[in-house]
């Protein structure tokens, strides 16, 4: 799966957010722009987002009352903080407040867009990605996730895409529960948000393709409010 990474830039400058945004967007990101504090909280809650370009002094609500606020909800999101400040006091000010990095105006847009690559990668990291394992036996059941197949005894059943990468990230991570939101990230990616009704569909998917007891599933577990658990064994 090609990802394409979010990044949420809040500036109240137009001028310069209309620079970073394009050349963002040449190297290949997608960028929401918001233009104050209240409407960069508003879209945190709302979105997904890979990495935050935050300013500083912002209306309504300060790029640092912004960081704060974000760190009580997600401690791991990627936050660049942009200044006109450069006092050493601003900068750890900054940095304390939960931010992974500062860069003051005016800065070489080189520089910002190998700050933004190094941000993105290492909140990758942070968050994990779907391992790289190809195939998995599945009691009597061969599942092969480079062609999308479960293969038993009476044939096969092509899965769709959506369905494999499901269904791997919870083989992935075997006796522990993953959230919805982790879901979201990782299988249906940050432009579509599936209701919790879409995932539980896909699950019972998985206990016809395995032939489980809906009543008493053995491999698919659905922990009420919390994410979905694969066990085997």
């Amino acid at each position: 799966m090609s990802a394409i990474y979010r990044i949420l830039l809040v500036e109240d400058e137009e001028h310069l957010a209309e620079v970073i945004r394009l050349n963002l967007e040449l190297e290949g990101y997608k960028v929401i722009y918001a233009r104050d504090g209240v409407e960069a909280l508003k879209m945190f809650k709302e979105e997904r987002f890979n990495l935050i370009l935050l300013d500083i002094m912002i209306p309504r609500l300060t790029g640092i009352d912004v960081c704060e606020r974000i760190r009580l909800e997600n401690e791991d999101i990627p936050i660049l903080f942009l200044s006109a400040k450069n006092t050493g006091e601003d900068r750890v000010r900054g940095l304390r407040a939960g931010a992974h990095d500062y860069l003051t105006k005016p800065f070489n847009l080189e520089e910002l867009l190998l700050k933004v690559s190094i941000l993105i990668k290492m909140g990758l990291k942070t968050t994990g990605e779907i391992s790289s394992f190809n195939n998995y036996q599945l009691g009597d059941q061969f599942i092969d996730f480079d062609t999308y197949t479960i293969t038993n005894q009476e044939g096969q059943i092509q899965l769709t895409k959506k369905e494999a990468l499901l269904l791997k990230l919870l083989i992935e991570k075997k006796n522990q529960v993953v959230s919805r939101e982790e879901i979201l990230e990782k299988v249906w990616g940050y432009d579509v948000f599936p209701s919790t009704r879409t995932i539980d569909n896909f699950i019972l998917a998985f206990r016809k393709y395995f032939k489980e007891n809906p009543r008493d599933p053995r491999y698919f577990h659905s922990v009420r409010g919390v994410g979905y658990k694969f066990t085997d064994g």
